[in-house]
């Protein structure tokens, strides 16, 4: 198969689709690679590099997209990237699609098949194991980023997330107990802040409990919970999600004013629409707003700031499945089930029913899909 891989455009982005070590595989099962000139660039990838696994270098993202019988992204497509798109070519990268409903207005009129990384499933069907590594890269970010906001020049309380001896550490609230909260917990409890994961699930909450050995306190995450937790909260972790839906708006525009000034929210879940009903997406360059005296960190690529560790973790989870897709095109999702759970668009389709009932669209079942 004719493979892609362009320069990401989306603004504070510095991943890539494929590191050349997982280029070399595309290569050796005996597929054609071709590259965006400098696309490598953000993980320290000359062309070289790419050259030197097999892959042709490319000048122009306009060229890739017109060769290429599929193409391997990071983020979602951009508007120019989407007009490229055309229908049988195979887009396989991250597209949360459920908060975007431009981005999947796009991808339905290309008519490409779309296959999302965040939910493709294990074998099992149980596990998002192509989101987990960026979840652990993010909710170990948030923590880093929270320490920042809460510096009083940045309109924080002025706190250090792990006190002193005799000085009180700042208190941490996670809002989920999933991959992206267990690490933000895992690194607030680390550096002795006061930590407190909420969650709907009393199984995940058990486990959290073992895993954390005190370190961290676990609460059922009712409304009433939630409300309170957040009232003495110095930063609030939103690590919310549902597989391909649109995220529930757990902290609303009305709690904020029962929330210390100075105190910090950061989503995780942005790029699924955001669990706090005041977010809105920011960037790397200008990652956070103040409203109503609170501190929001709403970056919806936090991973993209530590482009050679998080490209790396990506293509150790995606390979497989690209050489699935690669091999098969869509008669991989019969023979690697997982990847049924990642195809969102196919041929002006919707055939996620989460992103269905989040946008409002038809559904096309995947059964019916598999028989055509």
């Amino acid at each position: 198969m004719r493979i892609g891989v362009p320069k990401e455009i989306k603004e504070g982005e510095y991943r890539i689709g494929l590191a050349p070590e997982a280029v070399r595989e595309f290569v050796a099962a005996g597929h054609e690679l071709s590259v965006e000139t400098g696309a490598g660039a953000g993980i320290n990838a000359a062309d070289r590099a790419y050259l030197s696994a097999g892959a042709a270098i490319v000048s122009t993202a306009a060229e890739i997209f017109a060769k290429s019988e599929m193409i391997i992204k990071v983020k979602e497509p951009q508007e120019s990237e989407w007009l490229r798109l055309r229908e049988g070519q195979i887009l396989f990268a991250f597209l949360h699609l459920a908060a975007d409903p431009a981005q999947a207005k796009g991808l339905l009129a290309s008519g490409c098949t779309a296959v999302a990384y965040e939910t493709v499933t294990g074998p099992d069907g149980q596990g998002l194991p192509l989101l987990a590594p960026m979840s652990e890269v993010a909710g170990r970010l948030a923590i880093e980023a929270a320490g920042l906001a809460l510096q009083r020049q940045n309109g924080g309380r002025g706190i250090l997330l792990g006190g002193v001896p005799g000085v009180p550490p700042a208190r941490v609230a996670v809002l989920g107990g999933g991959v992206a909260g267990t690490q933000a917990a895992r690194m607030a409890a680390g550096l002795n802040a006061d930590v407190t994961i909420l969650d709907h699930s009393l199984p995940r909450l058990r486990q959290l409990d073992e895993l954390f050995q005190g370190r961290a306190k676990t609460r059922f995450a009712s409304a009433a919970a939630i409300e309170e937790a957040i009232f003495s909260a110095d930063v609030v972790i939103g690590a919310v999600l549902i597989p391909g839906a649109a995220t529930p708006k757990l902290v609303t525009k009305r709690m904020l004013h029962s929330m210390r000034e100075g105190a910090v929210l950061v989503d995780i879940a942005i790029d699924q629409g955001g669990c706090f009903e005041s977010s809105h997406p920011t960037t790397h360059v200008h990652p956070t707003f103040l409203k109503d005296g609170v501190v929001h960190y709403c970056v919806a690529n936090i991973p993209g700031a530590v482009p050679l560790t998080s490209t790396h973790a990506l293509n150790n989870a995606t390979l497989p499945y690209g050489l699935a897709l690669a091999a098969g095109g869509l008669g991989a999702l019969a023979t690697t089930p997982g990847l049924r759970g990642g195809l969102n668009v196919h041929r002006g389709h919707v055939t996620h029913p989460a992103i269905a009932a989040s946008l409002g669209f038809a559904l096309r079942p995947l059964e019916a899909v598999l028989a055509a």
